[in-house]
């Protein structure tokens, strides 16, 4: 196993954490904001939200943008 992927393993959880942080947060706001609110429609809107999110990362790393980070 090289360097790059014995800091992913040390990092997975912390990263899994920081993913579900901001997926509650978002749940928390759509709460707050919408008395009425549907949290499952909630849930897959926000999860909808940060894979577009994922997918533009996973583009921009393709084009090379972060070769040099």
């Amino acid at each position: 196993m090289d360097v790059q992927h014995k800091e992913l393993e040390m990092m997975r959880g912390e990263i899994e954490t920081e993913i579900r942080a901001i997926f509650k947060a978002n749940m928390k706001i759509f709460d707050w904001d919408i008395p009425e609110n549907d949290d499952r429609e909630s849930a897959q809107l926000i999860i909808n939200v940060m894979q577009e999110a994922i997918d533009k990362l996973k583009q921009e790393i393709e084009s090379g943008e972060f070769d040099n980070y």
